[in-house]
């Protein structure tokens, strides 16, 4: 399937980060959060598309597709460039979801991401949570702050991911990395693995169940540093969350041990440049302080985060989600109305750019 090949690799050349692809459907790319049509290549049919699963998983894969109509795997295509990609049934057809990843070396200043994130990953212990929404960014910058660990010190970094997306290598530090259905059955049982493999910095995929969620605050607990991402809009949701993994009467227990392990949480968003093509992520930082975790303890006092966030820049390098997209306007890499719709409170967004322009 040299032709699909060729695909993947005008996707990364027109900065497309993913490509969509339907049985006797032209292919589509999604460029800068839109998508857009591309042409130049023939539709498959859902035979040449069934080939060219064979040719890239297991048969097992191929078995599980039909059995439970979707599957996760990633790849390397010709020339090198890492695909991760899902398939999946439509209408009893196959489709692929394909998502582009970056062979660029990242580091946290080239993504526009705050100093604080690549300090969070200098914490010998505790756990650090990226969130935000599919398609915000969140495999990218946990790549980032694995790397900025890589280049920095000395590590034993397990990875545990389904399917692997980045593949690193040792430098500094140095990687074990394992793929769900294929190295190891399941998160929780590649976590429990995990803390029998000497790690310094486990990083787990996605937290997706309780016993991952009590896996990785026990290893956090335990003197590793944890990095792990959820599907949460902000802060104050990725606490709820957590907490709401667990039964009523270990909730409070949880609160109190994940806000004792509290490294940082960073949420982010993808915005839209005015200077050039591409997005920027807008991103929202609690860090781990005394009066966070009081607050954190305290269910009815999780409004009060809000506060402590914006209040807590100067010291703690904290900031919300219209601090950093005011950053981004005013250096001119995103535009007013960019930053009016992305914001979490535009009234007094508008206030306070009024006031700028005043000065």
């Amino acid at each position: 399937m040299k032709q699909l090949h060729q695909l993947f690799n005008l996707a990364a050349s027109k900065g497309a980060s993913d490509i969509h692809l339907k049985a006797g459907k032209p292919a589509i790319f999604r460029k800068d959060g839109a998508l857009v049509t591309h042409p130049s290549m023939a539709p498959m049919s859902n035979e040449a598309i069934l080939q060219f699963l064979r040719e890239q998983i297991p048969p097992e894969q191929v078995s599980e597709l039909k059995k439970t109509g979707s599957i996760d795997f990633a790849f390397e295509a010709l020339g090198g460039l890492r695909i991760r990609a899902h398939a999946y049934i439509n209408r009893g057809m196959i489709s692929l979801a394909i998502r582009v990843i970056t062979s660029m070396r990242l580091d946290c200043e080239s993504l526009y991401l705050p100093a604080v994130v690549s300090k969070m990953t200098q914490a010998k212990r505790g756990i650090i949570l990226v969130t935000g929404a599919t398609g915000s960014g969140k495999s990218t910058t946990v790549a980032a702050m694995l790397e900025s660990i890589n280049a920095s010190r000395s590590a034993h970094v397990v990875t545990i991911e389904d399917p692997i997306e980045y593949v690193f290598e040792d430098h500094r530090s140095i990687f074990s990395q394992r793929e769900i259905g294929q190295d190891v059955e399941s998160f929780a049982s590649a976590l429990r693995a995990a803390l029998r493999q000497d790690p310094d910095v486990i990083l787990v995929g996605e937290i997706r169940d309780m016993e991952t969620a009590k896996t990785a605050l026990h290893a956090a607990e335990t003197g590793h540093l944890v990095i792990s991402t959820l599907h949460t809009t902000d802060v104050v949701e990725t606490v709820q969350r957590i907490t709401a993994m667990f039964p009523g009467s270990e909730r409070e227990m949880t609160r109190r041990i994940f806000s004792n392990a509290l490294v940082g949480l960073v949420s982010q968003r993808l915005v839209a440049r005015c200077d050039t093509t591409g997005r920027v992520p807008a991103v929202e930082i609690l860090v781990g302080n005394e009066s966070v975790r009081e607050v954190l303890r305290d269910p009815n006092r999780l409004f009060e985060v809000r506060d402590l966030i914006e209040n807590g820049g100067t010291t703690y390098g904290m900031q919300s989600f219209d601090q950093s997209l005011m950053s981004h306007f005013e250096a001119g890499r995103i535009s007013y109305d960019e930053a009016m719709k992305q914001s979490t409170n535009p009234a007094d967004f508008a206030l306070q750019v009024s006031g700028i322009r005043g000065t």
